[in-house]
């Protein structure tokens, strides 16, 4: 039998719709909330006759979730919401969103359904290029959000040296990653960068280190050209992006083989492409909105929900990624984070990749306000240099973003060390209350 993510189309087709019919049956019986959902348009999962059907099933959003997780705590209900809990059911883990855009979504795990995240995680280190004689440092301190907690395990659970590397300083964990001659670092793209910055800092010759692979997550920066280039250079190592949220679990990566792209994990997932508007299908190689129902979480499951996530969904069969769908270019953006300036749609990971093709910029931070009824972005810097270099570089940041976008962004020049510094998932991307100009 070949290893799941090896199974050819017509397997995998087969795969997700005998799970998706039990998925739909169980929760049927036993969830009042997905009950109730599908009759609200007068369907039941039983009607359905194919994968093609699915898209009669109603979509689910994640405020939906949040507003009856709310309204559970105040009904008396429970802290989760009827989405996901029903009696009898012996749930062991509860992990948490990190909540950067709206209320935390918690969301809870049975040992079966933890194992399902594990075998997930076995099928990303395969397509990603991990060797049996690898050793791992996971560099963060480990609290509610999934993170790489799932990678952590997942790792041991293969047999292969896991470093838990938290509650120490960035000096102290570079150290521990040279001492114990670790090969893989699991982070994100934000904290790589940090930590390639403090060995420099410490005068660590970091691309001559042991570590051949980084694994990142939870940024967009994986998919960033730049953003890579910049790790990747400073690690002297691979980065390997990969994808997947709390409520879904780890869904998607970047193959060995085909670098740039990500892969879904069709073996346990079944991913739409639609129009975000029209909730249709776009064609293939069109960009629209990552919608995925999850097939490994019966009494957690998520049937037909919105990542907000824009991808451009592919099959390239003659890739390293076999018959598994492709995003070209990895997470282009979230739709709710789509801006209008000027006339100009923009995403905060686009005016990131422009901040970071300047070397000279240590950190920055991107503030939206509203003036005079049109959105205002400010831009603050912390440059390596000293404040005279600074100036000329926020000349040359504005002039790039007005030739690119063709409006005019306010840029600070602000002090070293007066950013923040992010472990985890970093925000640097701010809305601010508009201002009554």
């Amino acid at each position: 039998m070949p290893e799941p993510e090896r199974l050819e189309r017509r397997e995998l087709r087969e795969r997700q719709w005998s799970r998706l019919q039990d998925l739909l049956v169980h929760v049927e019986r036993v969830n009042p909330f997905w009950r109730e959902k599908f009759r609200g348009v007068g369907v039941s999962g039983g009607e359905l006759q194919s994968l093609d059907d699915l898209i009669r099933l109603p979509l689910t959003t994640k405020q939906e979730l949040v507003t009856e997780q709310v309204r559970s705590q105040a009904e008396g209900r429970g802290a989760y919401g009827a989405y996901q809990t029903r009696d009898g059911v012996n749930f062991t883990r509860m992990h948490q969103t990190s909540g950067t855009t709206g209320s935390p979504l918690r969301w809870l795990d049975t040992g079966e359904s933890w194992e399902w995240i594990l075998g997930c995680w076995e099928q990303i280190y395969r397509m990603a290029g991990v060797r049996r004689d690898d050793r791992f440092c996971f560099p963060f301190s480990f609290g509610p959000f999934l993170g790489f907690w799932a990678a952590f395990e997942g790792a041991q659970r293969r047999g292969y040296f896991t470093l838990a590397a938290g509650g120490v300083s960035s000096a102290a964990r570079l150290k521990l990653i040279l001492e114990n001659r670790i090969s893989v670092v699991c982070c994100t793209p934000t904290y790589a960068m940090r930590l390639a910055e403090t060995a420099i800092e410490e005068g660590i010759d970091l691309a001559g280190s042991t570590v051949r692979m980084l694994i990142v997550a939870g940024e967009p920066g994986g998919s960033l050209p730049i953003t890579r280039q910049r790790i990747e250079e400073g690690w002297g190592a691979r980065v390997i992006d990969h994808w997947g949220m709390t409520e879904l679990g780890p869904l998607a990566t970047e193959v060995a083989g085909d670098p740039g792209h990500l892969y879904l994990l069709e073996s346990e997932c079944i991913p739409e492409v639609i129009d975000p508007k029209t909730g249709e299908w776009v064609k293939e190689g069109e960009t629209g909105e990552l919608v995925i129902t999850n097939l490994g979480r019966k009494e957690s499951p998520l049937i037909r929900y919105r990542t907000g996530d824009l991808v451009q969904g592919e099959y390239v069969p003659e890739t390293a990624g076999s018959h598994l769908l492709r995003l070209r270019g990895g997470i282009q953006g979230r739709g709710d984070d789509m801006v209008t300036i000027r006339g100009n749609n923009l995403f905060p990971s686009a005016l990131e990749e422009v901040l970071r093709g300047f070397p000279e910029i240590e950190e920055f931070r991107i503030e939206l306000t509203e003036q005079r009824a049109m959105n205002h972005v400010r831009i603050l810097i912390e440059p390596r240099a000293n404040d005279a270099e600074g100036e000329q570089l926020s000349k040359r940041i504005g002039e790039t973003v007005r030739d690119r976008w063709n409006f005019q962004a306010e840029v600070e020049v602000v002090p070293a060390g007066s950013l923040p510094r992010f472990e985890m998932k970093a925000r640097r991307f701010v809305r601010i209350v508009k201002s009554s100009e």
